[in-house]
């Protein structure tokens, strides 16, 4: 490989824009005995990565067993209790009305009785004084019918 290409490469590697392919080569030519010199000090890098990739750990390790489902049940649960136990509450809770509160509304509906009562009397009051009104509108037009016999009483006297 040609050393303007490592160093190309070696600086896109640190930038961290490299492929796979482009790594494997850059361990392949660190790993190998032709490394330029003032490359050198790359070489104990990439040698040290190389012998990562092949270390295997003979610690086997327990992992805790996944309890998210379990917890996500008992959250489902929890959030229909609280629902019912509101809901049940908002339903059975009947309002409880003192004795004043009583008597407020007993006289609210007495008066609300009173005031129909009324109503309907001043109802009927304005239908007599329609009649009424007829009566003025007629009795003008005799006033009318008087007052030109007057008028025609004078001038033929």
């Amino acid at each position: 490989m040609e050393l303007a290409n490592i160093e190309v490469l070696l600086e896109t590697y640190f930038e961290g824009n490299t492929t796979l392919a482009e790594e494997a080569s850059l361990r392949e030519y660190f790993t190998g005995d032709k490394v330029a010199p003032h490359l050198a000090m790359y070489k104990p890098l990439f040698i040290g990565l190389q012998k990562a990739q092949t270390e295997v750990s003979d610690k086997e390790i327990d992992l805790p067993e996944n309890t998210t489902q379990s917890n996500k049940w008992w959250y489902g649960i929890a959030a229909l209790l609280v629902v019912g136990v509101t809901v049940g509450g908002f339903l059975f809770s009947q309002p409880q009305l003192s004795q004043e509160e009583k008597e407020a509304l007993a006289a609210f509906d007495k008066t609300k009785e009173t005031l129909l009562l009324l109503s309907s009397s001043l109802n009927k009051g304005a239908e007599e004084l329609a009649y009424l009104e007829e009566f003025t509108k007629g009795s003008s037009v005799i006033t009318h019918i008087n007052e030109f016999t007057d008028t025609t009483n004078k001038i033929l006297k």
